[in-house]
C-alpha cells in the first residue's frame, strides 16, 4: 500500500513522481471517461478540515470520473471532534473506504499517523508543510505546453509556503530544470527544506537557487515560467503588521514579467484563489500570458492519476 503524503524520497520513489506526471498527462489527453471505468463500485472518502475550491472539487471529480463514489467530510463531521483517536477513525473508514484524501492545513503528524495503519492508503491534499499534489499538477501542466521539463527555468515570486516547498522539491527530482525562489525575508523557504531539496538535486539533477533579493533583480530574460501565490495562505498568519508592504517588492506585474520572461513563448502561473493587485496585476493574471485557469483544470487530471496509483497500489 502506497500513501501520498510528500514530494520527498523516500516518500515518493522517482520511478512513481515521473509515472502521476505522465498518467496526468494522457488522463488531459483523453478527457472522455472510460466506457468501462477503472475503480467502479470503489468509494473514495474526501476529509476536508480547511477551505478548498480546486483541490476539493477536482478530487471529487476525478473519482466521479474513474467510477468511484466520493463521500465528503468537512471540519465538523467526524467523531474526532468528541475524543474519537485518530487510530480509531482510521480503523473504521477502512473498512468503508478503498482511500482517504485529507487537508488539514496543520502540521503533517496527523497524516503519518494515519498512514502508519496501513488501513487504506492516505493523500495528503495539503499540509501546513507542502502542497505535493498542487505541484505534481504544474509540473505535469507544464510538460504539457512546453512538451518537456528538462531546460525549463522557473522563477517563484512570495512566500516560501507549503506550495513552494512542494514546488522545490519537484522541480529538485526533474533533470535539467532549475528555479529560482525569490521570497521576502522572514518568509522564506524552511531551511529543512532547502537541505532536503538539495539532496534531491543531488540524486535527479534540478537546480534551485534561493534569494530575499526582489524578482525586479532577478536575471534578465531567463524565466520560462513565473509562478506566484497567494500571500495569506490558507491558514497561516504573518508575523509583522506591515506585512503588505514586505511583500509587495514580490508583485507579478507587466513590467516584471517583459523584464524576466525568456520571449514570447513565457507562462505566468498562480496556484489560486488569486487577489489581484496583491501578489499579482490583473493583467498579468487576465493576460495572454497566463495559464492559471488551464493549470487549474489540470488538477482535475492529476487527481485521477493519484487516485488511480493509490488504489492500484493496493
Amino acid at each position: 500500500m502506497h500513501h501520498l503524503l510528500s514530494l520527498s524520497a523516500p516518500d515518493l520513489d522517482q520511478e512513481d513522481f515521473l509515472r502521476l506526471i505522465d498518467r496526468g498527462r494522457a488522463f488531459a489527453a483523453e478527457p472522455t471517461p472510460a466506457a468501462s471505468p477503472p475503480l467502479a463500485g470503489r468509494t473514495i472518502g474526501i476529509y476536508f478540515r480547511k477551505t478548498s475550491t480546486r483541490t476539493r472539487t477536482s478530487f471529487a471529480a476525478a473519482a466521479v470520473r474513474l467510477g468511484a463514489c466520493p463521500i465528503s467530510y468537512g471540519p465538523a463531521d467526524l467523531q474526532t471532534n468528541t475524543g474519537e483517536t485518530v487510530e480509531d477513525t482510521i480503523n473504521v473508514l477502512s473498512k468503508y473506504l478503498e482511500m482517504l484524501v485529507v487537508r488539514t492545513a496543520a502540521d503533517p503528524a496527523e497524516l503519518r499517523t494515519m498512514a502508519s495503519m496501513n488501513r487504506l492508503p492516505i493523500v495528503n491534499a495539503m499540509t501546513s508543510d507542502e502542497h505535493p499534489t498542487q505541484a505534481l499538477s504544474d509540473l505535469t501542466m507544464l510538460a504539457r505546453h512546453f512538451g518537456q521539463l528538462s531546460g525549463l527555468r522557473l522563477l517563484y515570486c512570495g512566500e516560501g509556503n507549503n506550495t513552494a516547498s512542494a514546488l522545490a522539491y519537484a522541480i529538485s527530482r526533474v533533470p535539467g530544470m532549475e528555479a529560482d525562489f525569490r521570497t521576502p525575508p522572514g518568509y522564506g523557504l524552511p531551511d529543512a527544506v532547502l537541505r532536503h531539496a538539495d539532496d534531491l538535486r543531488q540524486r535527479f539533477g534540478g537546480r534551485i537557487r534561493h534569494s530575499v533579493d526582489a524578482p525586479a533583480r532577478a536575471d534578465a530574460r531567463w524565466a520560462d515560467v513565473v509562478y506566484t501565490t497567494r500571500w495569506q495562505t490558507t491558514g497561516t498568519t504573518k508575523s509583522h503588521a506591515d506585512w503588505r508592504e514586505r511583500f509587495a517588492p514580490y508583485r507579478v506585474t507587466p513590467q516584471l514579467m517583459d523584464a524576466v520572461c525568456s520571449g514570447q513563448r513565457a507562462v505566468f502561473m498562480h496556484d489560486l484563489p488569486a487577489v489581484r493587485g496583491e501578489e499579482c496585476e490583473a493583467d498579468v493574471l487576465d493576460g495572454p500570458r497566463s495559464i492559471a485557469f488551464e493549470q487549474a483544470h489540470q488538477k482535475l487530471y492529476t487527481a485521477m492519476a493519484v487516485i488511480e496509483w493509490c488504489a492500484r497500489r493496493q
